[in-house]
């Protein structure tokens, strides 16, 4: 494909080829001109993403990027600020088509959160794209003629990416070295540089064939770029081929895993007359027999439920405990999200409400907990919480004062089992907030609830970047979803069994080893 590209780009006609010509159009373009190439170019690389995850576009619309900052006027102050405002049209362009699902979180009581869906679907979107903004400037900063200005874009891109991942509480979600990560063997080298590294090389690479257009003293030059970036692909292929051929998937003994996605819907979990209801689905589903286990719960040893599982607050229902210890086999536990309170704050405008992880045996006895650390900024606390409480403004999960956060992650004790590192829900997308090296445990364990965003790009967003830390961390992830994907994943990201989203189900399966 990227061959074919070159040989339409490099074609003549009257002593100039397609891709000079083509550059010439997006350097000389000025206002909504400019704005709209940059757009699209935006808009175009959100392909990219999963799903449809098509990653060789990039190869169309990186290379623009580098024209747009050819085309900058002024010395590089001023050509900066015209690089940012570039890079802002891009990154709205890349953002809204990429985080529109971000929406339907809004749509589950529409009645009192309706009127803030077009800040989250273009508000959102228009302050991300302030990162990509400073990318461009950094980038027009550094700018040098010549190819040398291709790892000028890396450099800053990636820089600005890593900001986005941490500034404010950070949001990395559809970083651009995502990219990389469909085809299985090159997903491989995040084990060797991470996200951060698969984004430096995903920003080179593909915006390589710019250089294809330089002047006529570069066009001798102007291959070396995209051939150095096809050696660079086709190393990390058969790097991550030898990768996957020399690792077999290996299997802890004695641990049968049962994953329960009830597909639940997002306005049964906050609605506490329909606790009955939800613990019988859920008891049901969970005995039920499958092609792998005909004989229900009898050897499964660990069953495992997706975050906030309950209309409830789990430590306070002890009837509702009693049926999930006499539901479990002996020598079973179950692994399931919930929120739960402590005792009263001090302050009545503050809440003790946390979500969490119980792990519970069959005497109903509470083995270990987990308290999320890292929340969800509008979903389970408000900046400025008082001030935005005061006009009206409350949290999606309705929690005056917002849900508390955990003190730090660390592995859980799991029995027969190796310890967990616990990630609930949206934790799983920071690569840079997994535990220290000696404190990750023997499995990741991901928790979440996806029924927000309805059938949508998300959720499988959502699993892709949760594919990627085991990738990273050398561990197997354990995924159970509300509504989907759950999937058992080895530690090379290889998926042993997965549900379908929108799909109510079990997963018998078992653990790989790390």
């Amino acid at each position: 494909m990227v061959d074919a590209l070159s040989y339409k780009l490099t074609q003549t006609e009257g002593g100039v080829s397609a891709a000079q010509r083509l550059r010439q159009a997006v350097v000389s373009a000025r206002g909504w001109r400019r704005t709209l190439i940059a757009c699209a170019a935006g808009a175009g690389s959100a392909l990219a993403d999963a799903p449809p995850h098509v990653w060789p576009v990039l190869f169309v619309t990186f290379p623009v990027l580098v024209w747009l900052i050819d085309g900058a006027k002024g010395q590089r102050a001023r050509g900066a600020w015209e690089c940012a405002l570039a890079g802002w049209w891009f990154g709205f362009g890349y953002f809204v088509p990429g985080l529109y699902w971000i929406g339907h979180a809004f749509l589950v009581d529409a009645e009192t959160f309706g009127w803030l869906l077009p800040f989250a679907v273009l508000g959102f979107p228009a302050y991300l794209a302030i990162f990509t903004g400073l990318g461009f400037a950094g980038a027009r900063l550094l700018w040098t003629p010549g190819a040398l200005r291709i790892l000028a874009l890396a450099v800053a891109l990636t820089a600005s990416e890593w900001l986005r991942a941490h500034l404010l509480t950070g949001f990395p979600w559809n970083a651009l070295g995502y990219a990389l990560t469909s085809p299985l063997p090159l997903a491989q080298a995040a084990s060797l540089f991470g996200i951060w590294g698969l984004t430096f090389i995903t920003v080179a690479v593909c915006a390589s064939p710019a250089t294809l257009a330089d002047g006529p003293s570069e066009i001798s030059r102007g291959w070396l770029a995209p051939l150095l970036a096809l050696v660079v692909l086709a190393a990390l292929a058969l790097f991550g081929s030898w990768r996957l051929s020399a690792t077999p998937t290996a299997f802890v003994e004695g641990v049968n895993l049962r994953l329960m996605q009830p597909n639940l819907q997002q306005d049964s979990k906050f609605n506490y007359s329909a606790k009955d209801q939800v613990m019988s689905h859920y008891l049901h589903l969970s005995a039920r027999q499958t092609e792998q286990r005909p004989d229900g719960l009898a050897h499964v040893t660990h069953l495992i439920w997706p975050e906030s599982a309950f209309p409830f607050y789990l430590s306070s229902e002890p009837e509702a405990l009693a049926q999930l210890g006499a539901m479990l086999p002996e020598g079973a536990v179950l692994i399931t999200g919930a929120d739960r309170t402590g005792s009263p704050p001090a302050n009545a405008a503050k809440s003790d409400t946390r979500t969490s992880i119980y792990v519970i045996d069959h005497h109903a006895s509470v083995l270990a907990l987990y308290d999320k650390v890292h929340l969800v900024p509008f979903g389970e606390f408000l900046p400025f919480q008082a001030l935005l409480e005061r006009i009206g403004v409350v949290q999606l999960t309705k929690v005056a004062g917002g849900l508390i956060a955990g003190a730090s992650r660390h592995p859980i004790p799991i029995s027969r089992a190796p310890p967990a590192l616990p990630l609930l829900c949206y934790e799983v997308i920071f690569p840079d907030e997994m535990a220290a090296p000696g404190e990750r445990g023997g499995w990741l364990l991901n928790l979440t609830n996806d029924g927000w965003f309805g059938i949508s790009s998300g959720p499988y967003q959502h699993f892709q970047q949760a594919r990627l830390r085991a990738i990273e961390q050398g561990l197997p992830l354990v995924r159970a979803a509300n509504t989907g994907i759950s999937a058992v994943v080895d530690p090379l990201g290889r998926v042993i069994s997965s549900l379908p989203l929108g799909a109510e189900g079990l997963l018998d399966a078992p653990l790989p080893q790390s």
